[in-house]
């Protein structure tokens, strides 16, 4: 099926009216990634970020303020560690493939590494959390230990996944999985503190200090991949920009997600600035939260959907209309209604089965 774009550029004059038609054929392209990859690889990042801020916190001294955030970068490591699996079986569109990953492994693919690394992730993180919630430091640091080589491993190989296609001028850069792993690091102190609000009062509120570090520490990497990208593509040294450029020039949409990216990373910087002065109170810190998951989330939305749309060769953009099904906005809701009882789950588990009652309390008033 091929759609017709017709451009009219009237111009009136003594001798009559002149007009100009530009018409670009342009194909209706089925996507090849659908809906359920921005979900995957949204929550894989997550669940690596978390997994390796929870291990750290992990390795802290017992009653700092690190050790205070490690409840609820569990809670949230163990959510996406569920999660993230099934929206990947779901984006295989027949979960039965699976099977040939192991079947038919290619070390030449990344999703064949994949196949391997993310079981072993899984078991990892559901290692750490039980132990956790046993109490057994000793065991869950040596855990911990081995969950940060697993989660970058995986942050590895999700941002690889993309960055291989040739093809795709925009994903074939080193900045793929670096922008993929620094979004979801965002992501994950945002996830932090909505998970915060979730968790039974026992463990009590969280300390400013550590997730402020963690948050400028990403906001400052963004911003410097950011200028490198630029400086590296002015140089010639990398062809993405100048695409990318290209299409900010020509395409309003392109534009406009370009602007709104900005606004909401000065929107960010700037909420950490006010939240750094004083604390702000639990909408502060709700509001906060979600504006760094949903940043991450249309990061993934952009680079993977909206760069479907860009021809490989040719002049336009494809046409995108996301179907209300399983395959698009219904297989969306329906990830984030498993992460909904997932998070439900838990914190429910953690109220009616607390961790063991022979550790120290986790409470404390203390906020800075």
């Amino acid at each position: 099926m091929w759609m017709v774009r017709r451009q009219y550029a009237c111009r009136s004059g003594i001798d009559g009216v002149v007009m100009h038609i530009t018409e670009i054929l342009t194909p209706h392209q089925e996507v090849a990634w659908l809906p359920w990859a921005v979900q995957y690889f949204f929550l894989v990042g997550l669940a690596a970020c978390s997994a390796i801020i929870a291990a750290f916190c992990a390795l802290a001294p017992r009653g700092s303020s690190w050790a205070r955030i490690e409840p609820a970068v569990t809670a949230l490591l163990f959510v996406c560690a569920i999660a993230a699996p099934v929206s990947l079986l779901a984006d295989l569109h027949q979960p039965g493939r699976f099977w040939h990953f192991y079947a038919h492994f290619t070390p030449w693919s990344w999703m064949s590494w994949g196949a391997v690394l993310m079981p072993f992730f899984v078991g990892l993180s559901f290692a750490f959390c039980v132990l956790w919630w046993l109490g057994w430091r000793g065991l869950q640091r040596l855990a911990g230990v081995a969950l940060i080589v697993s989660a970058l491993s995986i942050l590895l190989y999700s941002g690889a996944e993309v960055m291989v296609l040739r093809s795709r001028i925009l994903w074939h850069t080193y900045f793929i999985p670096l922008n993929f792993a620094l979004t979801a690091w965002l992501g994950a102190v945002g996830g932090i503190l909505v998970m915060e609000q979730l968790l039974p009062d026992t463990f009590g509120r969280l300390p400013r200090r550590p997730l402020l570090i963690l948050s400028l520490l990403a906001c400052l990497g963004l911003v410097t991949a950011a200028f490198a990208w630029a400086a590296l593509g002015l140089s010639g040294a990398e062809p993405s920009f100048a695409y990318a450029y290209g299409l900010f020039l020509d395409y309003p949409v392109w534009r406009l997600s370009l602007a709104g990216s900005v606004a909401v990373g000065l929107v960010i910087i700037a909420m950490l600035w006010i939240w750094s002065v004083a604390d702000r109170g639990v909408l502060f810190r709700v509001a906060l939260g979600l504006m760094m998951l949903a940043s991450a989330w249309m990061f993934r939305w952009v680079v993977l959907m909206s760069v479907q749309s860009v021809p490989k060769y040719g002049a336009g953009l494809y046409l995108y209309t996301m179907p209300l099904g399983p395959d698009g906005l219904l297989g969306m809701v329906g990830i984030f209604g498993l992460c909904a009882a997932l998070i439900a789950l838990t914190t429910a588990g953690l109220s009616i089965l607390p961790r063991n009652p022979r550790l120290p309390p986790l409470a404390s008033s203390c906020t800075k």
